[in-house]
């Protein structure tokens, strides 16, 4: 991208920062920018996290990936909101529901949740708080734990939710260890008979794991067959909204 369209991406920024939401024809105008340029710069800001389109197409208002830029701004919008187009996308893409989740007094805790399309879905999550040891979410936390943190984690005797529950220590740390290598986590009925779920990593601007994004659902549709394509989806939609909440983009 050259300098020309630098500045002109920065006063569509500085625009939207003094007017709010603003239309594209609104901004073309005041910035006398053709309609098209303009469309196309939003387009690329939009991808990045640093605007966001607001009700109906057509009006865009600075996005989350603004607030991480500014320091100690953090604070002032929410992670789901950031995210939920992206949860939005991935269970319609999976057929299978999508939720985004963070650590809590030493559990998961999921903060929300976007229902697939499938006749038969999962239970609703929000607000339900989950063993790390047992859940696809808790993997990928555990997995990128100091090391000294994992130890006080894990100290406990592992509860035992159904025979697939992973109890012994030693097997759940080479678990971990894979969880590393691959770069997202799964579960099969380790926490509910007949549930599945695989998650991935949602990082900052600094590359610390936030949250994560998963997706569950039955496992006749989500097992080891299926895993491997559907897990690229769930990277792929923890990859996007990283990059909406500042984490820089390689390339």
């Amino acid at each position: 991208m050259s300098v020309h369209s630098v500045n002109r991406a920065i006063s569509i920024l500085q625009v939207l920062a003094r007017r709010g939401p603003t239309a594209v024809t609104e901004l073309a105008g005041e910035l006398d920018i053709h309609k098209s340029t303009v469309f196309r710069l939003l387009a690329t800001l939009e991808s990045r996290g640093l605007v966001d389109q607001v009700g109906t197409r057509g009006r865009y208002q600075l996005g989350y990936g603004i607030v991480q830029l500014a320091a100690g701004a953090t604070g002032k919008l929410d992670l789901s909101v950031a995210s939920r187009r992206v949860c939005e996308e991935l269970a319609n893409e999976v057929g299978e529901s999508a939720e985004l989740a963070i650590v809590d007094d030493g559990a998961v805790l999921t903060i929300d949740q976007v229902l697939g399309p499938a006749v038969m879905t999962t239970i609703n999550w929000v607000g339900r708080r989950t063993a790390l040891h047992a859940t696809s979410a808790g993997k990928v936390f555990l997995a990128n734990m100091p090391p000294d943190e994992l130890a006080d984690r894990l100290k406990g005797p592992l509860e035992r939710f159904t025979t697939n529950t992973i109890t012994v220590r030693r097997h759940l740390l080479e678990q971990l260890e894979v969880v590393r290598e691959q770069g997202y986590g799964f579960t099969l009925e380790e926490y509910e008979i007949g549930l599945a779920a695989i998650a991935a990593p949602i990082r900052d601007l600094d590359g610390h794991i936030v949250a994560t994004v998963s997706t569950s659902g039955p496992t006749f549709r989500i097992n080891p067959d299926t895993i491997p394509s559907l897990a690229e989806q769930v990277v792929g939609a923890a990859t996007e909204i990283s990059q909406r909440i500042g984490q820089p983009q390689p390339g």
